[in-house]
């Protein structure tokens, strides 16, 4: 009975302080994981530094939200699979709820002409151009890893579909693991990270996260049926993404905009109100989910595209000290990693760059809030409201 209710006062005490954070976090997952760390290791200790940097290099080392991720491997480590669970909905919500309300207010308003739009437009090529050289210089830091990447851009260019994008990645797991076999060691000493998670479990969410890439864009051809395609859409784009969230720009516009279910107008709108508030950049997808489909749709949206950071943190963790050190794993995913920074180069050109980029002031422009960002430092919600200003005056 004891036993039972400080189980219940963990999970209390996980969903205050988890929406506390996912009402204050601002600054995108670097800012998320200083706060976490603040917040979970410093003021009350919940695992000790050495098992936080651990978790942390898991989740920097798997696709999806690292930050996010964190988060749930952190209510994992105080109370379980349902810890995990209570720790996400608490971080994710606030914003999720901000989203969807932003979504039903801006339906109402016509934002077709905008000319701050299109300064919008100019901060999506600028922020997602910053996130994609950032993971492809630590991705890609060889010649053979950029000639991989190189394959997939050009491959992905040509047939830009959902089979292509999954092929593509299996074909350079499978040239990874023969190429890169001789440059992994297997007996680098590495910590442990002990979790109360069971590899029954753990094979489960693996075999579900690799079922679901696989198989929903087959049934998504097969049956044709609307619901299908859109969970298919954001659960592939939440696989598929390295670098934080900001690198899921590209794939959301390529499955919703290219394709004529949303306009760019209303793409690129949500995407600013994303920059304005807390927690997570997934939940970007709550608000195209609901200009899309309703209140239903986003929350819908909000679970297929976290569901593969869920699948992957609870797959991963109870293996986590095995396939760190296995060779055979470090070289597949090696060559994994940089195919898919082909593929977000490829779905950056088309349609972000070629649909923004349209005049030298455009360029001149982006330029401008390029050197903002990177060179002087200033916080995105700057560089969001200059964008604005600056399409209105261009």
């Amino acid at each position: 009975m004891c036993e039972k209710k400080g189980r219940v006062k963990s999970l209390f005490e996980i969903l205050i302080v988890s929406t506390r954070l996912g009402l204050t976090s601002f600054g995108g997952p670097i800012a998320h994981l200083g706060y976490f760390h603040e917040e979970y290791i410093r003021r009350r200790k919940w695992v000790d530094e050495k098992s936080y940097a651990d978790l942390v290099a898991l989740c920097q080392f798997l696709p999806g939200p690292a930050s996010s991720q964190v988060g749930i491997g952190l209510g994992v480590m105080r109370a379980g699979v349902i810890g995990g669970i209570v720790s996400f909905i608490g971080f994710t919500l606030p914003s999720v709820i901000a989203l969807i309300a932003f979504a039903s207010v801006i339906q109402t308003y016509d934002v077709k002409s905008a000319g701050w739009i299109h300064g919008l437009k100019i901060v999506a090529v600028v922020v997602v151009a910053h996130a994609i050289l950032g993971m492809a210089k630590r991705l890609t830091p060889d010649l053979k890893r950029k000639t991989i990447a190189l394959f997939s851009l050009v491959i992905t260019l040509q047939w830009q579909n959902s089979f292509t994008q999954v092929g593509v990645i299996l074909l350079a797991g499978l040239i990874g693991y023969f190429i890169f076999r001789q440059q992994i060691t297997s007996d680098e000493a590495t910590a442990s990270l002990q979790l109360p998670l069971s590899r029954r479990l753990g094979y489960l969410c693996l075999a579900l996260f690799f079922g679901l890439l696989i198989f929903l864009p087959i049934l998504r051809e097969i049956t044709s049926l609307d619901w299908i395609a859109f969970f298919d859409s954001f659960y592939r784009s939440g696989s598929l993404v390295f670098g934080g969230g900001h690198v899921v720009l590209p794939l959301l516009e390529q499955e919703f905009v290219s394709t004529g279910r949303l306009s760019e107008q209303d793409f690129l709108a949500g995407y600013g109100a994303t920059q304005a508030v807390p927690g997570p950049l997934f939940t970007f997808a709550a608000y195209l989910g609901m200009v899309i489909n309703g209140w239903p749709g986003g929350l819908l949206a909000t679970f297929a595209i976290f569901l593969p950071a869920f699948l992957l943190i609870l797959g991963t963790l109870p293996f986590w000290n095995a396939l760190r050190n296995n060779p055979n794993i470090a070289s597949a995913l090696m060559g994994i990693n940089a195919s898919v920074v082909g593929i977000l180069i490829s779905a950056f050109y088309q349609p972000i760059w070629t649909s923004t980029i349209l005049a030298p002031i455009d360029f001149a422009f982006a330029a401008i809030l390029y050197s903002m960002l990177v060179f002087w430092k200033l916080p995105p919600w700057v560089i969001v409201l200059t964008g604005a200003v600056g399409g209105l005056l261009i």
